[in-house]
């Protein structure tokens, strides 16, 4: 009698845990991993932790590529009817998952007053891009801001103060002149991947917004767009202070780390990496300005997919709002360079640490006093080819900057022409 009754007690046992773990909630999520970096490591960690915390939900990361073939893949699979209920995306996509009636606003589940308050914890020019008729559709999670790496030891060696970084573009001309040569560049800035991106720093520092709030109108060939372009051009074909010819995103930073250029305009969310693989002593500061300083933010957002079932909103909110928390933002920081996204994050004793003996990790931070959102409009991706398209032809010399940008223009408005 008694072995009957351990038996069935055992079987009971087994039938319950098999049902508590059958009855886990589960979440997709579709991650761009090769945006700063092999991190898969790093969010594997986190997810395990959460999980350890949270028995009742798992999580499976679907690690996925850069942006853009992030949002191909996980759009891919939602209309193939592989359900998918979050995906780290580019801010700059929130008009188009809007369109396509992709993503649901997360201000309609983040109802109590702790949610609310955490809504509005971030800082206001990383939820820009993400807040779009009242709603909030994405949360900020890897933010950053253009900034420009520089090596000190080839300041030195130039005779150039390596604690005044260029403040201006004719500093940085000048500058750049005195560190070219012998097969060295003074400046490198990346056309290839995110030209788009580049472009609009050139066009904010010269007093140009390329876009409305409202994403229905661009300004490419405005006369400040396109002497921006010219500037850019300049660098390379008149000042001989760049390379000719296009410079790989995916490359400048092994470039930078091996000396090839003193100066480089790239993603503070390759601050680590830098950080690691330079052997050299380093500087990181904000992008020079001409008539006003200025970067345009970038980075990824979370974003919640419609079709997800009542425990699985449930499930994402609690996710979400666990990944970017204060201490997880700070951690995020440290170990990619990304922007903290909240002023709580810097507020940790782990970035306040980190920064005593760090301080190139504030300047992202500290540049979202003068940054704006990224170039997002209606019908963003066509847009943005549009414009990248001609940012290449110019830099290329197949077009002059006002030929480009006046065909952009024309190209943008066509586009943008119906939600006027």
């Amino acid at each position: 009698m008694l072995n009957r009754f351990l038996r069935k007690t055992a079987l009971a046992i087994s039938l319950f845990s098999a049902s508590a773990a059958h009855a886990a909630t589960e979440l997709t999520m579709y991650y761009p991993i090769a945006v700063g970096g092999p991190l898969t490591t790093v969010m594997d960690g986190l997810i395990g932790e959460f999980e350890k915390g949270h028995p009742e939900i798992k999580v499976k990361a679907v690690y996925s590529g850069n942006y853009d073939e992030t949002r191909v893949r996980a759009l891919s699979a939602l209309k193939g009817g592989q359900p998918a209920q979050l995906s780290v995306l580019g801010a700059l996509d929130t008009y188009d998952l809007i369109d396509q009636g992709l993503i649901e606003p997360f201000d309609t589940l983040a109802t109590t007053p702790a949610d609310r308050a955490w809504l509005q914890g971030f800082y206001p020019g990383l939820m820009a891009n993400g807040t779009i008729g009242g709603h909030v559709w994405g949360i900020p999670f890897q933010r950053s801001t253009l900034v420009m790496f520089y090596n000190k030891d080839m300041f030195r060696a130039a005779g150039l103060n390596p604690d005044a970084p260029p403040r201006t573009w004719k500093e940085m001309v000048a500058a750049a002149t005195r560190l070219s040569g012998n097969g060295k560049y003074g400046l490198m800035i990346p056309s290839t991947g995110y030209p788009y991106w580049m472009f609009q720093a050139f066009a904010i520092q010269n007093g140009v917004e390329l876009m409305n709030k409202e994403g229905t109108q661009v300004s490419f060939n405005s006369p400040a767009a396109i002497e921006a372009l010219e500037f850019w051009r300049a660098l390379a074909a008149t000042h001989k202070v760049m390379p000719a010819g296009a410079i790989e995103w995916g490359t400048l930073r092994q470039a930078f780390v091996q000396g090839q250029t003193a100066m480089m305009w790239h993603t503070t969310g390759n601050l680590t990496a830098v950080r690691q693989e330079a052997k050299f002593d380093f500087g990181v500061a904000m992008l020079p300005a001409n008539k006003q300083p200025g970067s345009p933010v970038g980075g990824g957002n979370f974003y919640l997919f419609k079709g997800a079932t009542a425990a699985q909103k449930t499930a994402s909110l609690t996710f979400v709002r666990w990944m970017t928390a204060p201490e997880r933002a700070a951690r995020w920081s440290i170990a990619t360079g990304y922007v903290g996204t909240s002023p709580a994050a810097y507020d940790t004793a782990a970035l306040r640490d980190y920064t005593k003996t760090f301080p190139q990790a504030l300047v992202a931070r500290d540049q979202l006093a003068v940054a704006v959102p990224e170039f997002s409009t209606e019908q963003t991706a066509r847009v943005r080819e549009v414009l990248s398209n001609a940012i290449q032809a110019a830099l290329t010399g197949t077009k002059t900057p006002k030929q480009a940008m006046d065909e952009a223009q024309a190209a943008a408005e066509r586009l943008l022409k119906p939600y006027r």
